[in-house]
């Protein structure tokens, strides 16, 4: 395929509520869109969609939203629209001298994915091999100002009908809210943590007595860069490790297995470079009966139908932070939002991803436009 056209979509779409981690508050969600033209052998012309992760400021990676934007208009969109042939399979290769930057080139894979499978009339799912047609939905809970607040919000989706619940924590926020949510509601619930990188190993006592409260993980509960400290931190605890900002590629997941850093991998395919990578991650991992499960980014509909796909694979044994639009967003981009369902969320089955973006929606949240010219 040959890529004619590249434009992004810079949009922002409140939240139904703030959203607070270790490192930043959200109230809004800020990215783009990516849309792909490209020609195929035949001469028909097909658009495809990508989305970009990265948060305003560096605090949860390298990469911020305007670098993201800067770097693909300057440099990876010029090297895609020199190339003879792109197809998915390729991006990779063609950007292979642009170091890092795994969100800004996740996007525009994502988007000539996209676009190359509707022109087989081709869904994402069964592309990548889906095994499921539908994926447990979990939900991320954001820090709370008190304790009471953590057991009413985590008590609301429970009532929706959550299949698993995760909780942000940070120092100061985490022994006590843990307990009361135990408390509450028993200890059959399915219950993890994310830490975001908040603590370091000199906490770990004070980490162990999280081993009390049946977690079904931590996640990443020490520095991005900190592989061997967190397979240290796993020797002290019962409760098992769960790696997110520290695996960036395949190599550093099959890095942070063999020492014994990781009992389970969070693979979110915008930090590791793209759906390809993810599911290289999620083979490795399988190959070594490694856990995995899809996290989530707040993506829009586009995104979010993508990681529906990618949870149905058979490695993903945890449920995903796969929820329903309605969870973050009153009014999705797409045409139909992502339901959740009895616990679950459908995997998409049409062309593509599955979803299709509703111009005046998108127009009406779109705050700037950018054409790449080719």
């Amino acid at each position: 395929m040959k890529l004619l056209s590249l434009r992004l979509h810079h949009i922002e779409m409140p939240l139904v509520s703030p959203f607070t981690t270790s490192f930043s508050t959200q109230t809004a969600k800020r990215t783009f869109l990516v849309e792909a033209q490209l020609e195929t052998a035949s001469g028909e012309v097909v658009t495809g969609w990508g989305e970009n992760v990265a948060l305003d400021s560096p605090v949860y990676s390298p990469e911020h939203l305007e670098g993201a934007a800067y770097v693909i208009e300057h440099w990876l969109a010029p090297m895609l629209f020199a190339a003879e042939d792109v197809t998915a399979e390729t991006v990779g290769h063609i950007l292979h001298k642009i170091i890092g930057n795994q969100m800004a080139k996740a996007a525009v894979e994502m988007a000539v994915l996209d676009a190359q499978l509707r022109a087989e009339g081709r869904s994402f799912a069964s592309y990548l091999g889906a095994v499921r047609d539908t994926v447990p939905s979990g939900v991320s809970v954001g820090i709370q100002e008190s304790v009471e607040a953590t057991v009413g919000v985590i008590g609301g989706y429970i009532d929706q009908g959550y299949a698993r619940i995760k909780l942000k924590i940070q120092p100061g926020a985490d022994v006590a809210h843990v307990a009361a949510v135990r408390r509450e509601f028993g200890d059959d619930l399915p219950f993890q943590v994310d830490a975001n990188a908040a603590y370091t190993l000199v906490d770990a006592a004070h980490l162990r007595r999280l081993d009390e409260y049946g977690l079904l993980l931590i996640e990443q509960p020490l520095g991005e860069a900190d592989i061997r400290q967190h397979a240290e931190l796993a020797k002290l605890m019962h409760t098992p490790i769960c790696l997110d900002e520290s695996v960036v590629s395949a190599e550093a997941a099959a890095d942070a297995i063999m020492l014994g850093a990781a009992a389970v991998i969070n693979i979110k395919p915008g930090r590791v470079g793209g759906y390809l990578e993810a599911r290289r991650i999620h083979d490795i991992a399988r190959a070594h009966g490694i856990a995995v499960w899809c996290g989530g980014m707040l993506e829009t509909g586009v995104g979010r139908a993508a990681n529906a796909a990618l949870a149905a694979l058979p490695g993903f044994t945890l449920p995903g932070d796969i929820s329903g639009s309605d969870r973050f967003y009153t009014e999705d981009i797409t045409t139909e939002p992502i339901r959740m369902h009895d616990g679950v969320v459908d995997v998409p089955t049409g062309p593509g991803f599955g979803v299709e973006v509703d111009p005046d929606r998108l127009a009406r949240f779109r705050t700037r436009l950018v054409d790449i010219p080719a």
